[in-house]
């Protein structure tokens, strides 16, 4: 009889044995998906780790081993060495018959090495005038002042394979106006 008792009882706790169940197997669900989410959170943190250039070309890095950085500060410089051109300033007069698409020569200072290329635009106003205080030149008598216009030239596919042509440098551009 007592053991039959206790049956019933244990038989009575029954549903609350089953509701204790249910609950541990919804805790453990949720300690799951937590460890889930944990683990695609280092995964993303893995990802920033690498830092992927959007360009090929050579790098300039102001970053040390162990250094603290923050958010948007500046790590490296990419110096896309594939995509070189050159701006150069003509005087206004000698834009008269130049043209997009004329050929050009361009002499480099430093190696006295000799490119090809072609004006790939002119720009639609003098250098000064797009700078933050551009100039002003008169001062109540009026003097002519040849101008400046910068002209993109890009060079042609595979002259700088070398990638001995570098930004900042000093070239002579020469542009067949024929």
């Amino acid at each position: 009889m007592a053991q039959s008792e206790a049956n019933h009882q244990s038989a009575e706790t029954g549903p609350q044995q089953v509701t204790s169940s249910r609950a541990r197997a919804s805790a453990a669900i949720a300690d799951v998906e937590q460890r889930r989410a944990a683990l695609e959170q280092a995964e993303l943190d893995l990802q920033y780790t690498r830092i992927v250039a959007p360009v090929s070309g050579e790098v300039n890095k102001t970053v040390v081993v162990g250094m603290n950085v923050q958010p948007g500060q500046e790590l490296l410089t990419v110096v896309p060495l594939d995509e070189v051109w050159i701006t150069a300033n003509f005087k206004e007069t000698q834009l008269r018959r130049m043209r997009v698409g004329q050929k050009c020569d361009i002499h480099v200072d430093s190696s006295g090495r000799t490119y090809q290329g072609h004006v790939d635009s002119i720009a639609g106003a003098t250098g000064p005038l797009f700078s933050l205080l551009p100039p002003e030149n008169a001062t109540g008598n009026y003097v002519k002042i040849v101008q400046r216009i910068p002209v993109k030239i890009v060079l042609e596919p595979g002259e700088n394979r070398d990638r001995q042509l570098r930004p900042g440098m000093n070239v002579v551009p020469n542009v067949y106006l024929q």
